[in-house]
């Protein structure tokens, strides 16, 4: 499980307007089933939720470049060129501060489809040594004002050149980022964010011939309704993938300095099991700072390098989508799905999903415990509609393979309001998932991505 989210970790979605919503090469598996791919065309005004990404070359041409440059090929992206200057950066964590060259692309302002309540960031990188990267954030709202630059994080591949870090106390008296979430601080007024833009920062030491490459950048918007419970969906796949299981509680007590060891390690021991799912593989080299007696060392690597320096914990999502990307041929995302059908369509397709939900001990029958915050792997479905998900808060990897009952299951996911154990109205997550897929998805892939607003 995860830490016991902070007051600065997620704020609870407020109400909305009741006219919102009622309601490349992978294992063998990824393309063998019939079942049917929902048809993108009905999804676009019902999904209260906007993603856009930017990925190809005519996109990376497309913004307001101050130094760098778009590059071509299979995997197009954006580089440094000329750098634009040169600043200081003090390390909040290290107390160091340097010199670094930089360089930066702003988007085009992007129109949301679905005024948004809130909106996370992610995106897609190589970062070599003495290279990193800042994400920032700036929106107009419906009142016609803007907010500021928001930092959506600083990150790096990394750890010995900065400390990847969320930024705190960022607001001012509309809107607020708690962690890694733009969010209105007041839904019930009405106010929403109607368009944004997105500035890259890449830096590296001065001199340098290196430089980051950026491949997916972007931000999912949403605008989810307020609801302690959420529609039954009907069953419409029987399937299963071979994903592989790993615990967090083997972990317990292994490197503390990392939010406390495994007992908290339930996102990036999730993102681990999917990485290697896609065939990821850590090398010896990488794996040499490990303890040697430590089973499973690849979940302490992904432990360290998800790690948030600011909320000291290795939950952030966007950190986890971009630690999936460093590895060759992947690519990850942070995005709302709307329903249990949304993770069969995902599923059909060969393509498992990280879903993180909250729940008292009561409302999810067979997990044994009850948590402010969990990451889970969706892996598949039984016969009766059933969710099975590997759950890293088990005892071994071989209890990690659990069946949840599927109302259940989607309550505790896609609701965003429910009441802990005190009686007390905190936030749901409201369908928030990780998606990692590969570079080059195949056409059915590519499909099952579009039908739930991913491109």
């Amino acid at each position: 499980m995860s830490r016991a989210e902070q007051p600065s970790r997620r704020t609870v979605l407020a109400a909305a307007v009741a006219a919102a919503v009622a309601g490349s090469a992978g294992p063998a598996s990824a393309d063998t089933t019939s079942s049917t791919v929902t048809d993108t065309s009905d999804l676009a005004t019902a999904r209260p939720v906007d993603n856009r990404f930017w990925t190809t070359y005519a996109h990376w041409r497309g913004g307001t470049a101050k130094g760098t440059r778009a590059v071509a090929g299979v995997r197009p992206g954006v580089v440094i060129g000329t750098p634009a200057g040169t600043a200081d950066y003090t390390d909040p964590h290290t107390g160091r501060t340097a010199a670094w060259e930089y360089a930066t692309w702003t988007s085009p302002v992007h129109e949301l489809a679905v005024p948004a309540t809130e909106a996370i960031a992610s995106w897609n990188a190589h970062t070599p040594a003495g290279t990193w990267l800042q994400v920032e954030l700036k929106g107009t709202y419906s009142d016609g004002t803007d907010t500021p630059w928001y930092v959506m994080g600083r990150w790096a591949a990394g750890d010995q050149d900065i400390r990847r870090t969320s930024v705190d106390d960022q607001s001012d008296d509309k809107s607020s980022v708690w962690t890694d979430t733009f969010a209105i601080d007041d839904p019930a007024t009405g106010l929403r964010l109607v368009s944004y833009r997105l500035r890259l920062t890449l830096y590296r030491k001065p001199g340098a011939k290196t430089t980051p490459t950026v491949w997916r950048l972007g931000a999912m918007g949403s605008d989810v309704p307020d609801r302690f419970t959420v529609p039954a969906s009907a069953p419409g796949l029987a399937q299963e993938l071979t994903v592989p299981r790993y615990s967090q509680e083997t972990h317990i007590g292994q490197y503390p300095e990392y939010d406390n060891g495994g007992e908290a390690w339930c996102s990036p021991t999730s993102s681990q099991m999917i990485i290697e799912y896609w065939g990821g593989r850590l090398t010896s080299e990488q794996l040499a700072w490990v303890d040697p007696s430590f089973a499973d060392p690849q979940v302490c690597h992904a432990a360290r390098y998800t790690y948030d320096y600011q909320y000291a914990g290795c939950g952030n999502w966007p950190f986890n989508a971009a630690y999936a990307a460093t590895f060759k041929g992947l690519q990850g995302v942070v995005t709302r799905l709307g329903s249990l059908t949304d993770l069969e369509t995902l599923i059909a397709a060969g393509i498992p999903a990280i879903t993180s939900q909250s729940f008292l001990k009561e409302e999810l029958t067979g997990a044994g415990y009850g948590t402010s915050g969990h990451l889970m792997t969706v892996i598949g479905f039984t016969a009766t509609g059933d969710v099975i998900a590997n759950d890293p808060n088990s005892p071994t990897n071989e209890a990690v393979r659990r069946v949840y009952k599927r109302r259940e299951w989607e309550n505790i996911w896609l609701r965003t309001k429910r009441y802990n154990a005190s009686g007390k109205v905190v936030s749901g997550t409201g369908g928030v998932c990780y998606l990692y897929f590969p570079a080059q998805p195949s056409p059915r892939q590519r499909k099952a991505l579009a039908a739930v607003g991913v491109r």
